[in-house]
């Protein structure tokens, strides 16, 4: 099974949400999804599954042309962010529903049912209703859906954006197990590269209704091909300022500067953008973060065991990110040190150079 994406648009009025996307998806991993809120996930994943037309292009599964057919013609699940579940019903009917619409057999749907039970550990509230569950059994019994129908293609948008973080993390650690060796295309759409990391499989990075790169998610993550890409698999944001290249060092402004490594010190002398990840931007000299600039401090975070730290320089705003807790004061300049070996360096067009 096989999703296959040419040229694909969607439009509504004159506006264009989805811009030209030509993209195969593959069974085995999940297929990532991942941009901020208005990228066009969501606009994306309706034109897959039949809910919206496209405007142009084609749509195939297994070589067949869906472009023009419903949904219900798709062999598709889709589960959103939202606890979509029948009210009147229980769990068990909940579940059983599209096995229902299908036609199966009573006894291969109470099978498939208790199976799908099982793997979400919801076997206990069969007989409950939707409103006498959690939040969470409540997108269990979304995703049980989806799994027992054994679509021939799932997606998930944004599924767990309503849970909180507890069961978020459980589900996660879950899904990849839940739909590994069905054969089925999963859709997984997100806006935390955090999430696409931890899910592995090969990630969609979308910017305004663009695809800009598709690939293994680390791969991606290591080796964002432009800016905008290494702007979108990056939160807190990634680190950004025009450089100066002459001979083999970078200037950043009038104060800070270094000596280039790798294949930064084949590029011609010129104008270019560096970004650095704020987890290579520390408070301390470290390992090899070390190259000084001095900021004022703007706004902090205590996250858990890490400590965040917004600071300007002349290129803008930065942020850094590091292990325990730094004693900073808003308002006051402070050091810190960046590892210039994780530095990328981009074009004026937003390319890729080193």
């Amino acid at each position: 099974m096989t999703i296959e994406l040419v040229n694909v648009t969607k439009r509504v009025g004159a506006v264009t949400h989805v811009k030209p996307v030509t993209l195969t998806l593959h069974p085995g991993a999940f297929n990532v999804l991942l941009g901020e809120t208005g990228a066009g996930k969501t606009s994306l994943i309706k034109l897959m599954a039949g809910l919206d037309p496209a405007a142009s292009g084609t749509i195939k599964m297994n070589g067949r042309d869906v472009t023009r057919l419903s949904t219900q013609k798709r062999n598709i699940s889709l589960v959103h962010q939202f606890f979509v579940n029948y009210p009147h019903m229980t769990v068990f009917d909940n579940i059983a529903s599209p096995l229902r619409v299908a036609g199966m057999a009573k006894s291969e749907i109470a099978g498939r049912v208790e199976q799908a039970a099982k793997l979400l550990q919801l076997t206990p509230m069969l007989k409950r209703r939707p409103q006498e569950l959690s939040g969470g059994q409540q997108q269990r019994t979304a995703l049980a859906r989806a799994i027992v129908k054994e679509a021939q293609a799932v997606f998930l948008d944004e599924p767990l954006a309503n849970l909180d973080y507890k069961l978020r993390e459980e589900l996660r650690d879950q899904l990849p197990e839940l739909f590994a060796g069905r054969g089925a295309v999963v859709v997984y759409a997100t806006s935390e590269p955090e999430e696409a990391l931890m899910l592995g499989g090969r990630t969609v990075l979308m910017h305004d209704g663009r695809v800009v790169q598709y690939g293994a998610t680390a791969e991606i993550y290591r080796h964002p091909q432009t800016l905008t890409a290494a702007q979108v698999f990056s939160n807190p944001p990634i680190n950004t300022a025009p450089i100066v290249k002459r001979g083999t060092r970078a200037h950043m402004g009038e104060s800070i500067s270094w000596e280039l490594s790798g294949p930064a010190v084949n590029l011609t002398d010129g104008d270019y953008t560096v970004a650095v990840r704020p987890n290579y931007v520390l408070p301390l000299r470290d390992r090899g973060a070390d190259v000084p600039m001095t900021g004022t401090v703007l706004v902090t975070e205590l996250s858990g065991s890490e400590s965040s730290a917004h600071f300007n320089l002349p290129g803008g705003a930065w942020v850094s990110l590091s292990h325990g807790v730094h004693p900073y004061r808003v308002g006051q300049d402070h050091q810190f040190f960046m590892d210039a070996s994780r530095c990328f360096y981009f074009a004026p067009d937003g390319a890729l150079a080193a």
